[in-house]
């Protein structure tokens, strides 16, 4: 028993003296050193009206519910059904548990591992097995129990588990960043669609306005033509006006009915049983200051997910160079062993053994150099895509900027046309009332018109739906850990 406790203690201390030597050189890490793949940013966006100053270079979007900028409460609600039902989101969620799962699996390989077994079992052994137990004369039958705990622990010389852990972490934050892209992406398709929504309502109540105009038109005409004082032709051209409105006024609403079904599968409930009532809603125009380019990179979850592929791939290198060095591990085994359960827990039953194992892989075929060139085939990719996505991502806030700053000039000048349009059907009407003109004049200006008017509430949803693409472009209200609370909202203003 003696011999038993002092081999223990050798055996202990030879174990600690390693763990010791482990903590010493556990830092030795074989991941390059990391450098995110370096783009040129510009000074400031080209299409921006107005130049960024510097009060205005921090993120000027709310953390929360920037859709409600566009001052709509009925979008707020939808907004908060999405979050609460969106399968889409629900499936994003369930990916970061997936990969915050695999971290953690990761994490848990920096601490020792630790088992514990119990077995009890009757044998019979062969009368003609080589070596038998106990030599030839022990019992062809006998029990055995054992209690056993198993320890092993890899000591990190060269950095192998912390890569792995870098890696997990990793990926486990660029699975958080991807679930907010996921979530803004949601958000932002949700809003332009209701924004789209409310424009067809506001294009159905014109057509509607139009055709009550068109119809009065016909009875007059067809009045007159009773008199004898307008022809045939006059009639049929009125007709025509009149059912091309009515058909233009039937493809907007099944415009509007395909919206309103999109809308339905992004909040998450059946398009049978959703519906949303037609309003003329006055949508806000937000004015959105773009910042800084640099801020960008701070500002968009795909980005930062991106970057943080970028770390993952970098620590797998690590990872596959750390396989050329030999793998150190500290086992022991520690338990009591007897052929009869009910003497199991006396001294003479106890066994041990404890030690290190050094495992050194000498020829594989080359296996190890082909997984580091893979790991570094990953990491060039990964900041390939980081390049990729950082360029997308001005390139879209350039458009939205392009197109909110083009489309407005386009609106005054289309509004500058409607009233013309108006203008000149005024004056054909009166002319054909008083005989001096045909009602080919009429019919012109009428389609000239109603096209000049149609355009410029088209015009003026696209100015909107890109103001949504401008805040997703911009990274939404997403703010990276550690960053500081962003500045109040911009003010907004209203507008047909």
């Amino acid at each position: 028993m003696a011999d038993n406790l002092r081999g223990l203690a050798t055996a202990r201390r030879a174990a600690w003296a390693v763990i010791a030597f482990a903590g010493l050189s556990s830092a030795c890490s074989q991941a390059p050193v990391m450098h995110t793949p370096e783009i040129a940013l510009p000074a400031r966006y080209k299409e921006e009206a107005t130049p960024p100053s510097a009060a205005r270079s921090a993120d000027p979007l709310p953390r929360e519910g920037w859709w409600k900028l566009y001052g709509d409460g009925e979008l707020d609600a939808l907004q908060l059904r999405l979050l609460e039902h969106s399968a889409d989101l629900a499936s994003a969620l369930a990916r970061y548990r997936q990969a915050r799962a695999a971290s953690e699996q990761l994490r848990a390989s920096r601490f020792p591992r630790l088992d514990a077994s119990f077995n009890t079992q009757a044998d019979r052994q062969s009368e003609q097995r080589p070596l038998r137990v106990l030599g030839p004369n022990s019992p062809d039958e006998y029990r055995s129990t054992t209690l056993g705990f198993d320890f092993g622990y890899e000591v990190d010389l060269w950095g192998r588990v912390s890569s792995l852990v870098t890696s997990g972490e990793a990926l486990e934050r660029a699975a958080a960043a991807d679930l907010e892209s996921a979530r803004l992406s949601l958000q932002a398709q949700l809003a332009d669609r209701y924004v789209a929504l409310r424009g067809v309502d506001r294009d159905v109540e014109l057509l509607r306005e139009t055709e009550v105009a068109y119809r009065r038109a016909l009875d007059l005409i067809a009045q007159r033509h009773g008199g004898g004082i307008a022809s045939g032709l006059d009639v049929a051209r009125a007709q025509a006006q009149l059912e091309s409105t009515r058909s233009q006024l039937k493809q907007s609403n099944a415009q509007r009915a395909l919206i309103e079904h999109e809308i339905a599968s992004l909040v998450g409930v059946p398009a049978s049983g959703f519906a949303i009532a037609p309003r003329i809603a006055p949508i806000a125009l937000p004015q959105v200051p773009a910042g800084l380019p640099s801020s960008l990179l701070q500002r968009r979850p795909d980005i930062a997910a991106a970057q943080r592929r970028v770390v993952a791939a970098n620590a797998s290198v690590g990872v596959a160079r750390a396989a050329f060095f030999p793998a150190v591990t500290l086992g022991a085994q520690f338990g009591l062993q007897s052929d009869d359960i009910r003497s199991l827990l006396q001294a003479s039953n106890v066994f041990w053994a404890v030690g290190p194992t050094l495992l050194l892989g000498l020829f594989d075929g080359g296996r190890r150099e082909a997984e580091v060139a893979r790991a570094r085939a990953v990491l060039d990719e990964a900041g390939a895509k980081y390049r990729v996505v950082v360029l997308a991502a001005f390139q879209q806030v350039e458009d939205s900027l392009a197109l909110i700053d083009r489309l407005a000039s386009a609106l005054e000048s289309e509004r500058a046309a409607a009233e013309a349009a108006q203008r000149s059907l005024d004056l054909a009407s009166a002319r054909y009332r008083e005989g001096a003109a045909s009602y080919l004049e009429v019919v012109t200006s009428q389609v000239v018109t109603l096209q000049a008017r149609r355009n410029a509430d088209d015009l003026a949803t696209r100015q909107r739906r890109a103001s949504v693409q401008l805040i997703r472009a911009l990274g939404g209200g997403w703010v990276p850990p550690g960053a500081q609370p962003d500045t109040p909202g911009p003010a907004t203003h209203t507008g047909s």
